[in-house]
């Protein structure tokens, strides 16, 4: 299976400002390009920190002198990598609380921004795609499963399994890696199995040795 990276989602060619970039620049470039903020960037292309539409009012209600972007900005910017997945960029939009994360390449120079709005995409893939993936991917290959064993049906990004697989065991793999793929929203597990696996598998567990006497 292969996630989708940021490098998949991300737009190209970000808008960008410089530092001595003024108060009135910045609210029209968020206006005219309908973001919510604009990455800092230096001679060279290196990220700075970020403007944002929070940045702006902040400065228009406390009325601080500040009025370029260098003294407006958040620094050190949050940025992502183009080889992160798509569920790692959007983790740290989650904890930083920020709606855009610019991507840089490994010498901090600024490639492309990701948005919410582009992840988003990862879940208006068409379902046809994901039942694909699911039994190609997980069940074909990564799992060995006949496909004339399972049952995958998508609607809406809802996957429902239905079938007899030959452990349980297999079954909670299933069901996990399918909740992995891109564009799934939920997996219903209608799944049956031959063999309840349990207990062997708790008998492979390390048993401590005993004591000395």
């Amino acid at each position: 299976m292969r996630h989708r990276s940021v490098a998949d989602l991300m737009t190209p060619g970000a808008v960008a400002v410089q530092p001595g970039t003024a108060f009135g620049e910045i609210a029209r470039l968020l206006d005219e390009y309908d973001i919510s903020a604009v990455p800092v960037v230096d001679e060279a292309g290196r990220t700075l920190g970020v403007v944002s539409e929070a940045d702006l009012l902040r400065r228009h209600i406390e009325r601080t002198p500040s009025n370029t972007a260098d003294s407006l900005m958040t620094s050190p910017a949050v940025v992502a990598r183009p080889r992160w997945s798509a569920i790692r960029a959007a983790r740290v939009m989650a904890e930083k609380g920020v709606k855009r994360l610019p991507v840089v390449d490994d010498e901090g120079l600024l490639i492309g921004v990701l948005s919410r709005g582009d992840l988003v995409q990862l879940f208006l893939r068409r379902d046809r795609a994901i039942q694909e993936e699911i039994l190609e991917d997980v069940l074909t290959r990564t799992l060995g499963v006949p496909p004339s064993a399972v049952t995958v049906e998508v609607s809406d990004g809802t996957v429902t399994l239905s079938g007899t697989l030959a452990r349980r065991s297999l079954v909670v793999v299933a069901v996990r890696l399918c909740e992995s793929v891109d564009g799934v929203v939920e997996v219903v597990n209608r799944l049956t199995y031959e063999t309840d696996d349990r207990a062997a598998l708790r008998g492979r567990e390390p048993v401590e040795p005993p004591e000395p006497v």
